[in-house]
């Protein structure tokens, strides 16, 4: 008996009841969907995430005061950092292309009647929109000379430009923070939302003088964190150790103590992301797979009741020279087609699920901008997968058939 004989008359037996051969792949239907689902989800989640950082500058680290722990639990972070710090990285250390002081406050902008209160303010330097490769939409950016004398200047985001000025041109207006006048000299180019749906334009930036002496009034130079860009993506580690190396040395530490601050490059963040998502994903796959087993033991059964009640058709075909061989390829192969339908429906089930659900958390949140992404090595691998379910779980049942004997299987009523 031929291949394609056999495929013939494995389809002609599965037609013969069909209802149970739908609900015997059911289980492998539900399994290749969600894990399909959860593989294309999880791969939509990672180009988001890429697409995010990379908004904040490929190049871009960031230095951070270390976490205080007391008995293993961390208990927050202390300013270790300085504005002075921030000059060192950017004219001590080669590989870095440029770096800015970064000072977080918070407070309600005003201007005339009108008042709304910014997701993020910030007190920078010079070179921040270089760091997070922010261009500027209209006017321009403070430089060192505001920044030296503290002066009351600010740059807002296009948020801000909408709900306080609608369609005029903010630049050269003065808005007030805290009672403190602060005139407009730039407007940033639209970044959009972050990886958390989190407004980026609704932000405001100052001088990081201007925010320690006029809004704190603290005559420290301290600051809350240090960002910084190295001059190419591939230096970024180099960038890395030369900070780690200069501020070392310019707050004591000595070799094997413990640093009072972190060095974070993006390609870290990136990595460490992607292994949450990863995990994440695999995780719920893991689960997933549940259901592929116990679709792989419902064919398993089913097929033992159908070497059963087939028992005398096994006998005649055995008769008229069919050998075991021919029994166990047959039986063997509708397994196999049972689960690769299932595997193509599943597939298909999982890939609609997934666009319905991008669709979905896109309409539920429009900043987000969740890519719909179908992995074609994954469809591959769950349509192949599904059938090597079919084969696994379908070679007892095929042969224990093709095991039978001819004379006792006539016999059998």
């Amino acid at each position: 008996m031929n291949v394609l004989l056999t495929f013939r008359v494995a389809l002609r037996a599965l037609r013969k009841n069909k209802m149970r051969a739908g609900l015997t792949i059911l289980g492998v239907v539900i399994g290749i969907a969600a894990v399909t689902t959860m593989v294309s989800l999880g791969e939509s989640a990672k180009q988001l995430i890429q697409s995010q950082l990379a908004t904040l500058g490929t190049n871009m680290i960031v230095i951070m005061p270390a976490q205080d722990e007391s008995r293993g639990v961390r208990q927050g972070r202390e300013i270790t950092l300085t504005s002075d710090d921030a000059k060192a990285i950017r004219d001590e250390c080669p590989a870095v292309l440029a770096a800015s002081p970064l000072v977080g406050t918070a407070g309600q902008v005003i201007y005339g009647n009108t008042n709304w209160n910014p997701s993020e303010m910030y007190g920078v330097g010079a070179d921040y929109p270089l760091v997070r490769s922010w261009p500027i939409r209209q006017g321009g950016f403070f430089g060192e000379r505001e920044i030296a004398s503290a002066e009351k200047v600010c740059v807002i985001g296009h948020t801000l430009v909408a709900k306080l000025f609608q369609t005029r041109n903010p630049v050269g207006e003065t808005i007030r923070i805290n009672n403190i006048p602060l005139r407009i000299v730039g407007v940033l180019e639209v970044k959009g939302a972050n990886m958390m749906g989190q407004d980026q334009d609704n932000i405001v930036l100052m001088p990081y003088t201007t925010v320690r002496k006029r809004l704190h009034g603290s005559p420290y130079n301290d600051v809350h964190a240090i960002m910084a860009s190295a001059r190419t993506v591939e230096g970024s580690a180099t960038a890395k150790q030369e900070i780690e190396y200069l501020l070392s040395d310019r707050h004591g530490i000595t070799p094997g103590a413990k640093a009072d601050f972190q060095v974070q490059t993006m390609d870290e963040i990136s990595q460490m992301l992607g292994m949450i998502m990863g995990s994440l994903t695999a995780m719920l796959s893991a689960i997933a797979g549940i259901s592929l087993l116990v679709g792989g033991v419902g064919i398993m059964n089913i097929m033992l009741v159908s070497v059963t009640e087939r028992t005398r058709e096994i006998g005649i075909r055995m008769a008229v020279g069919a050998s075991s061989w021919d029994i166990l390829r047959q039986f063997l192969l509708e397994a196999v087609v049972l689960s690769f339908i299932g595997g193509i429906v599943g597939f298909s089930l999982g890939f609609g699920a997934s666009i319905g659900v991008s669709t979905l958390l896109n309409q539920l949140n429009p900043d987000m901008n969740l890519p719909i992404v179908v992995s074609i090595p994954a469809a591959i691998a769950a349509i192949f997968f599904s059938a090597a379910v079919g084969m696994f779980f379908g070679f007892f049942p095929a042969f224990r058939a093709s095991q039978l004997d001819p004379i006792d299987a006539l016999r059998y009523e």
